[in-house]
This record gives structure tokens, sequence and C-alpha cells, in this order.
């Protein structure tokens, strides 16, 4: 028997449950599939909180995405009842002896000028000022330079993917967990997948797998994807270091490259602990070998080259850790576009990173685009044709 819907989404991570969600609340028969049992800890979308922001420094084309996330989030809240998104405010800084005031690719000065060209509440803080308000950072270089915006702060990734896969439910949406997608063909009349356990057609695919997309895919996206491990920490608060209360989430600059940036979250009460961790894009791996423990080596090594001198406050003590996976273009923006093969087919992988934040917004523009073939959102620099020669 092959079963029929609207629409299939495959993975049901951050883009996934969020576009199933959006589609079942618009009354679309929706079917979500994920080989694991969403919220899991396999992918890109775990860990306890996730950065949200405004002024996107990345890029421009990511500010009205936001937006549309952060009001949706309080949607999801009041449906819930469930707290998802906390405002603790979002400290962005370059601290570093190299620091040059004059270079337009420094990731503070590009927040702020985004900030200020779309308007988004916000404050630049001199040193001083940075030292004053926010005691973990009483070590930061004379020339240092921060952005703080009021309205950014965290998300809770688990949470929110749960709410709306429930929500999704309640609305009719069937979730098939712990089923792999073994095959994927398409015609004029829609889309066939093919899992371990069943055959369904659907009008519409989405396939937001993550780091999946590749073996699931082949060519082109072999060469144009590539999974990172990343590393999350937490480390244990000093006695009395009073940052309960008094610490926003922040990403920190201090130095050039990627191996010179850490970004981390607001001590929370009753943990203990604060959550700090990096990004790494030098060593690639792949979903089914990665390592998905921390050593105590590593724990040493980002202690020494990230946390100490840097982050005051906490000890050297790694309360707990976590291992997550990026999936990642070669410009480390996302890919969104019509499958070049797959008829009725949406991509929505990869989303390199730093996708957690626009998810709930893009679920609803997903929804609109399998419902009426376009969305309210400019997703044009998401292409990819961008990519054409481009490789990892």
């Amino acid at each position: 028997m092959v079963e029929r819907c609207d629409v299939v989404v495959l993975g049901l991570g951050a883009m996934g449950a969020a576009t199933v969600y959006q589609l079942s609340k618009a009354g679309v028969s929706v079917v979500g599939i994920d080989r694991h049992h969403p919220p899991h800890n396999q992918g890109s979308s775990h860990g306890d909180t996730r950065i949200t922001r405004l002024s996107v420094g990345e890029g421009a084309q990511y500010v009205p995405i936001v937006r549309n996330s952060h009001r949706i989030w309080r949607e999801l809240e009041e449906l819930s009842g469930e707290s998802l998104f906390e405002q603790s405010g979002l400290l962005v800084l370059t601290s570093s002896p190299e620091f040059d005031p004059n270079d337009k690719t420094d990731f503070t000065l590009r927040t702020i000028g985004l900030a200020q060209t779309y308007g988004i509440e916000h404050e630049v803080l001199s040193a001083e000022q940075i030292r004053q308000r926010f005691p973990q950072f009483a070590n930061v270089h004379d020339t240092a330079i921060g952005y703080f915006e009021p309205g950014g702060g965290f998300v809770r990734p688990e949470r929110c993917i749960d709410v709306q896969l429930k929500l999704a439910e309640q609305h009719g949406a069937i979730l098939y967990k712990g089923e792999t997608v073994t095959r994927i063909s398409s015609n004029e009349q829609g889309v066939s997948i093919t899992t371990n356990l069943r055959r369904l057609f659907a009008n519409k695919l989405v396939i937001s797998a993550g780091n999946w997309s590749s073996d699931l895919l082949g060519k082109p996206f072999d060469s144009l994807l590539s999974v990172f491990r990343q590393k999350l920490f937490w480390f244990e608060l000093e006695e009395n270091a009073g940052l309960v209360g008094h610490s926003p989430t922040f990403i920190l600059t201090h130095g050039l490259g990627d191996d010179k940036v850490n970004y981390g979250f607001p001590a929370l009460h009753g943990e203990g602990s604060l959550k700090i961790a990096t990004a790494q894009y030098h060593t690639a791996s792949s979903p089914q070998t990665m390592d998905r423990t921390v050593s105590a080596a590593e724990e040493r090594d980002m202690y020494e080259h990230q946390v100490r001198g840097r982050v005051t406050g906490v000890t050297s003590k790694v309360v707990k850790s976590a291992v997550c996976a990026y999936t990642v273009t070669p410009d480390r923006h996302f890919i969104i576009d019509e499958h070049p093969s797959l008829q009725h087919t949406l991509l929505v992988s990869a989303c390199s990173g730093h996708g957690f934040k626009h998810s709930a917004a893009l679920g609803e523009a997903f929804a609109q685009w399998c419902m009426r073939g376009s969305t309210d959102l400019d997703l044009s620099s998401f292409s990819l044709e961008r990519l054409k020669g481009k490789s990892l």
C-alpha cells in the first residue's frame, strides 16, 4: 500500500519541525519522517540553548527572517505554556590586540553596522563600559568594542522542536520516527518516498535532513556539503562569581580566524555553570562515524585557549559537555532552493551552524512554498545557483 498526502517533510530537526507545524496548522495533510526520535542529540538542534539576535552579522539577508522567528516563538509560547525564547540580552564584542576599528570584516563592527541600518535597538560599548556592566569580561583589552542588543538572547532548541511537533500532531500531522529513507523519485504528478518501513506519495517534498543530506541527495551535494563536529562545554562557576542574573548571551572575538572566536550563554539559576563553545571548520566528519563524546584533553584545551584570562567567574572544571554537528556550505550560508532534478521538491539544508534562530520563520516560509509555490520572505540569496563551480 502507498500512503498519500499533500506534503512529506524529511528530517524533523529545527527546520523540519517548524515546517510540519506550519503546514498542519494551515490544514495541509503532512507526514514527517526522521531516522531518530526528535528532539535528539544526533544532529545540530540540541544543547539546551541557541543564540538568537536581530542584528545577524553573517548578513543582512537574515534580518527579516529572524524578526519573524521572534514573533513565532512568542506565539508558540502562548499556545504551549512553555518558555522557549529568553531575552537575556546579547553582547557581541571584539577584544583583541589585533583589533582594527577600520576593519569592515570584524564581526562586531558588522553587527553594529547592520543594527544601525535596520533600526535595531542597541548600544555600542567601550572597554570600560563592558567591564563595568559584565563582570565575566573584566579582562578585555583597552581597545575592546562591544555591541549590546537588549532584544537578543537564546532559544531552547529541544523544547522548540518538541512543542512544534506536538502541536503539529494535534493539527493532524503524521510523524514517523525511527525510519530511514532509502529512495526518492519524482514525476509530473508528485514525489515517491520509500523508507525501510513504508512507501509514500506526496504532491510536495521538503528535505531538511541536515547532517544526512549529502548521503541522501548525492551529486552535487556530496561536494557542496561538509559536516563538522562541534563541542559544547559547561564550565563550573566560581563561588560568589555573581554571574547568575548578570550575564548575557555573548559572542567574543579575541583574535583573527575561526579559532579565535567563542560564544556562550548566561549563567542560569540552579545550574552552577556557564556554557561556552566554539565553531571549527577545518576537520570534516560524518554523522555515522562522529565521536559523540568530549575528551578530557579537549576540555583542557578549551579552557586554556578560549576561557582562561578571557571569561572570568568560572573554574577549569567542565561539569557537562556535548557534541553537535554543523552541515556547512562553501560560503557558510544556507541552501534553500528547489531540487535541481527532483520535481516538486524543496531543499532546505544546510544551515551552516546558524540556522536555529531562523527556523520558526523559515518553516512558515516553506509551508507557503508548498501551498502556493512562493514565500513572503525573499530567500533568493540562498539559491543553489550561487554555488555553481564551488566545492568544499
